[in-house]
């Protein structure tokens, strides 16, 4: 039942119709793709040969990777359907327990928020187990995985421990400012998200990761004296080098630069730094050196900064209509669901942006790579490697694939290598 009492908020924010709401998504849209063109590196590379999957990978190889990779597909899309429905539903007041609890809640709005949103957290979790399980055990079926079901549970338990106490911080924050800027509570919710998205950044790399791996200094040897020796030839900081044990839980082979200032890391997995060679893992890390050099860590801060104005104002527009349609008051617990399904849409829809954003900064990582080593080949030997290790289509053919990657495709990268040269 709809909460009782006047709404603090203005009419002109709650009583927002189709028209509005429109141009609101058009604006992000706008905004998001703005910032796409505005923070793509200049500098990509040769534009990739066309190669043929076929002439580097078995028939068997291409059949087993999209084999897994589609079913994995389809397992995250039905699990963002199953996240929508039930905060739709709950968006709208179905079950009634839930809309009671939630209205219950409001005798201590801020309190309550925080409580409302650990437990829509603790549900869309235990929603999220099964399908995350068939995942799993996919991923071990064909040797990805190395993780026992145990262990599996344990990272998820971990997980959704922090999820939860995030989105109960969250959810307070949002009603505190809902009540606090009736009207312009979305504008301060972007610089909230801003926030969250330059601190995460900084404290994940010393404060998250640990919890669920152990990271240790490159040891003293020929490999470390060799990355500080590509990184003082491209003439960057490249803060620590660490190896994270990655082999305890699978076998893929990969790399990534992460954090900011003081937390600013290059991570090699242990598989990687086991199972490549020599020349392999010098392209790795001229790689990893050039997201460094292009400060593409900062360069995906910018793009939060640029899309989550117009993106919170879709959320306040389309949250906040939604809730009214269930019942619920924008500024109570009880309107949360709604809010936190259009967060998860705007995310979402902005997140293809990202990727598309994000396979041009791999591309200029890739130039970097080629222009510091010299050597395409070892680019092309590790991308088959790689791509036969982790089991990735070398060539999607899907279009939701296509949208859904952060990284160029295996053959595009090894055509760009043949274009560099020989």
């Amino acid at each position: 039942m709809p909460l009782r009492g006047r709404s603090r908020f203005p009419e002109g924010l709650t009583g927002a119709g189709p028209g509005r709401i429109l141009a609101a998504v058009l604006a992000a849209a706008l905004a998001a793709e703005l910032a796409v063109l505005l923070l793509s590196p200049g500098d990509t590379g040769p534009d990739p040969i066309a190669v043929d999957a076929a002439d580097w990978f078995s028939a068997d190889q291409i059949e087993r990777a999209r084999d897994f990779r589609g079913g994995q597909r389809n397992l995250m899309i039905a699990g963002l359907a199953i996240e929508w429905v039930a905060l739709g539903a709950l968006a709208l007041g179905r079950p009634g327990w839930a809309r009671r609890l939630l209205e219950r809640a409001a005798a201590r709005p801020i309190l309550g928020a925080a409580a409302a949103g650990a437990g829509i957290s603790l549900v869309l979790a235990l929603l999220a187990l099964p399908l995350g399980l068939i995942a799993h055990e996919r991923a071990v079926d064909v040797g990805l995985s190395t993780q026992d079901l145990g262990s599996w549970l344990f990272d998820r338990v971990r997980g959704a421990g922090i999820a939860l106490v995030l989105a109960g911080i969250g959810a307070a924050a949002l009603i505190a400012l809902q009540r606090r800027l009736p009207r312009l509570w979305w504008l301060a919710g972007a610089g909230v998200v801003v926030l969250y998205a330059t601190v995460s950044t900084w404290l994940a790399p010393v404060v998250l990761a640990p919890v669920f791996n152990d990271f240790e200094d490159l040891p003293d040897g020929p490999l470390r004296e060799r990355v500080l020796e590509l990184a003082d030839e491209a003439g960057v900081d490249v803060g620590e080098v660490l190896r994270v044990d990655a082999s305890r839980r699978g076998t893929a082979l990969n790399a990534y630069v992460d954090g900011i200032g003081s937390s600013k890391r290059v991570v090699l997995y242990d598989n990687l730094i086991d199972d490549a060679d020599r020349a392999e893992l010098e392209g790795v890390v001229a790689h990893e050196l050039g997201h460094v050099a292009h400060d593409d860590v900062r360069r995906g801060i910018l793009f939060v900064a640029i899309v989550a104005p117009a993106g919170m104002l879709v959320v306040a527009l389309a949250g906040t209509a939604l809730a009214r349609r269930g019942g619920a008051q924008a500024g109570t617990p009880a309107a949360l669901p709604a809010y936190a399904l259009t967060l998860a849409f705007v995310a979402f829809a902005i997140g293809l942006a990202g990727n598309q954003l994000s396979r041009g900064i791999e591309r200029s990582a890739d130039a970097f790579q080629l222009e510091l080593t010299d050597d395409p080949q070892a680019l092309i030997d590790l991308q088959r490697r790689i791509a036969v290790t982790n089991l990735s289509d070398p060539d999607p053919r899907n279009a939701l694939d296509e949208v859904l990657r952060s990284h160029p495709s295996t053959v595009q990268r090894i055509g760009a290598a043949l274009a560099y040269g020989p």
